[in-house]
């Protein structure tokens, strides 16, 4: 784990999951810098310094990015799903596309993206918005973090509980189990530690954090399967 403070920018701030970041890097002894739309700064945990603009348009908060030295990037289209189409190119692709570009003229070194597990037998849309993504970042020349969960755990996300047992089930199975693996549910909890981890341990080039990874707590192992796995 990193022993010195960093200097984090994040986008998408004021989401669960964004918002939860933030409290940890703050726990954490890190300054958070947080995207937000003018009027929502009260959304934004306690001791984050809000940056106001649109993740729309990278002029609107550009000049604002450094010094941060790591860039959080989390928006996206809520609650994901296959009618949403339109929207994960429109908002989670564009926002991603002007993070990028502003993240290489303010300097930014390590830049963590929230991507998606795959490949899934649903929502290729949102994959495919998400896997340009990662492309962009890549053809960047910053050092990146790829966190892929499929499905979290968390506030008004409960519902998917009930497929625990065949989740289970499926891992019963050879023809099943590699899916059921990577694919898996995780926490909230656990979602929030593999992002902070990200931020505290940058690779030399790239890396990613699949389920298995962050659903054993970013062990020694799942560390270095982790860095291994770009």
């Amino acid at each position: 784990m990193a022993s010195t403070q960093q200097d984090v920018f994040l986008t998408g701030g004021t989401g669960f999951m964004g918002s939860s970041l933030a409290r940890e890097l703050l726990r954490r002894g890190h300054h958070v810098r947080a995207l937000v739309r003018p009027g929502s700064e009260s959304k934004l945990a306690a001791g984050c310094e809000p940056v106001r603009g649109d993740a729309l348009r990278a002029e609107s908060y550009a000049s604002q990015i450094a010094p941060a030295d790591t860039f959080v990037h989390l928006v996206g289209v809520a609650h994901p799903s296959p009618r949403k189409a339109a929207e994960f190119r429109a908002i989670d692709l564009k926002s991603c596309q002007e993070a990028v570009h502003s993240a290489v003229e303010a300097g930014v070194r390590h830049f963590v993206y929230l991507s998606v597990a795959r490949p899934a037998p649903i929502m290729q849309e949102y994959q495919a918005a998400r896997a340009e993504g990662e492309r962009l970042v890549r053809e960047s020349g910053m050092r990146a973090t790829f966190v892929r969960p499929w499905y979290v755990l968390g506030p008004g996300r409960s519902w998917p509980y009930a497929l625990i047992p065949l989740y289970a089930l499926a891992r019963l199975f050879p023809a099943t189990r590699e899916g059921a693996q990577r694919l898996a549910l995780v926490t909230f909890q656990q979602m929030t530690q593999a992002l902070a981890w990200a931020v505290e341990n940058p690779p030399e080039d790239v890396q990613t954090i699949e389920p298995p990874q962050m659903r054993a707590g970013l062990t020694a192992q799942a560390m270095t399967q982790a860095k291994a796995s770009a």
